[in-house]
């Protein structure tokens, strides 16, 4: 396709938010020309319900990259801008299907004439394009109930718009527009998934990540800055906590209640990450819990983990099933990551039989026979390492083992 004069954006469910609409479609525009700066002069403007890109040069395929992945924008579309000489819009008609992706068989023309001054109507403008079309396209057929492809005309008072593309965004609402979590991200496939449909609904999410070396490696955390740095993506920068848990990890293992160590176990990360949260302005915890997945993930060990903690607890995937979730991780990009075989502290000690069913009287017992326990909390909290990462990969953080590098893999390189 030549390159568009601009871009049509649709906006999904933020347009329902009644006296609050402006406030979202403002914050959608703001962050896409703050994206797009680096194209030079792109500029905006809104004319009777639409909402319109002008791209003044830029290249369309690299700011439709990025438009993907901001969240708030429901669709988007690549529109030929003309004027009102009837050559000229049938010319463009004919333009905007040579470029798309695949040959249809089938099409039809959709005409849509709000400048009523206009001297051709409706009736007159379908068999005019329509047949421009076909003589381009020999073999093409008219289907006016379930083309392949719909050709869209819009006849307005400063021009005529054409374009039959409608490509899919990331939805939601725009980011930060809902507030600020802290995700609980274990490195496996699930906690990414639930930090990416947390962003999407428009929270800012900074990364909580649970480490014990020297059990678990460098490459564990390499890891999750890569995971991390997927979720940037949508976002350009996102924080990311390392938590150090060995210490805590160790003694509540050498207690000798091996059913229940995993649900003491997430009871001192939940205690820690809101603490965390406190002191990060956050008001909620995310976590990628899906319900009755494993052990701890059963309705009375989410109950006896939660309740150590007063915020609320926001689980996305906690009535999704794994395929789901996979597939989403798949679209996101972030499964080739998540299934890499570096083992993070949630896979240490676990016992052959994890309780399914904790009493939480029983885990109150336990953890008040651990003078030690609060004293640890506050210590991990601390020795919290926290670093920014951001789309311009400026990390702020050098692992220490030699050869192991914050870097972007060729896989991610599309992302950004």
């Amino acid at each position: 396709m030549i390159n568009p004069d601009l871009i049509l954006l649709r906006f999904g469910e933020l347009t329902l938010k009644g006296k609050n609409r402006n406030r979202f479609e403002q914050a959608v525009i703001h962050y896409t020309l703050d994206v797009l700066k680096d194209f030079g002069e792109l500029t905006y403007r809104k004319a009777y319900g639409r909402f319109f890109l002008e791209l003044n040069g830029a290249p369309y395929p690299s700011v439709a990259s990025k438009l993907s992945k901001i969240f708030g924008i429901q669709t988007f579309s690549p529109v030929l801008r003309r004027s009102h000489d009837s050559e000229a819009i049938c010319t463009a008609a004919v333009q905007v299907m040579e470029g798309l992706s695949k040959r249809p068989q089938t099409f039809k023309v959709s005409v849509k004439r709000t400048w009523k001054e206009y001297h051709h109507d409706t009736q007159e403008m379908n068999p005019m394009i329509g047949g421009a079309v076909l003589r381009a396209f020999p073999g093409l057929k008219v289907d006016v109930h379930e083309p392949d492809v719909e050709l869209r005309v819009e006849i307005r008072e400063e021009g005529t718009y054409i374009f039959s593309d409608i490509i899919p965004g990331a939805g939601g609402y725009p980011v930060g527009s809902n507030g600020k979590a802290m995700l609980m991200l274990s490195g496996g496939i699930d906690s990414p998934v639930a930090g990416w449909l947390s962003m999407r609904k428009g929270l800012e999410i900074e990364a909580v990540h649970f480490h014990a070396f020297p059990f678990t490696s460098e490459r564990a955390k390499q890891k999750v800055i890569d995971l991390s740095l997927h979720l940037a993506g949508y976002t350009r920068k996102i924080k990311v906590h390392m938590v150090p848990f060995t210490e805590i990890q160790t003694r509540l293992n050498a207690m000798g209640q091996p059913n229940l160590m995993i649900t003491l176990m997430r009871r001192a990360m939940f205690r820690i990450t809101e603490r965390l949260a406190d002191l990060n302005g956050a008001k909620a915890l995310v976590t990628g819990e899906s319900l009755g997945q494993v052990a701890s993930q059963t309705l009375p060990s989410l109950n006896a983990i939660g309740s150590v903690v007063d915020m609320p607890l926001l689980r996305p995937l906690i009535t999704m099933d794994k395929e789901d979730i996979i597939r989403i991780a798949h679209r996101i990009g972030t499964y080739d990551t998540s299934i890499l075989p570096y083992e993070d502290c949630c896979t240490l000690f676990v016992p052959k039989s994890p309780s399914t069913n904790p009493n939480i009287n029983v885990l109150e017992r336990i953890e008040g026979r651990a003078a030690w326990l609060e004293e640890e909390i506050e210590k991990a909290v601390k020795d919290t390492e926290s670093f920014m990462l951001s789309h311009l990969f400026d990390t702020g953080y050098a692992p220490k083992q030699e050869g192991i590098e914050v870097s972007l893999s060729e896989d991610m390189e599309r992302f950004f």
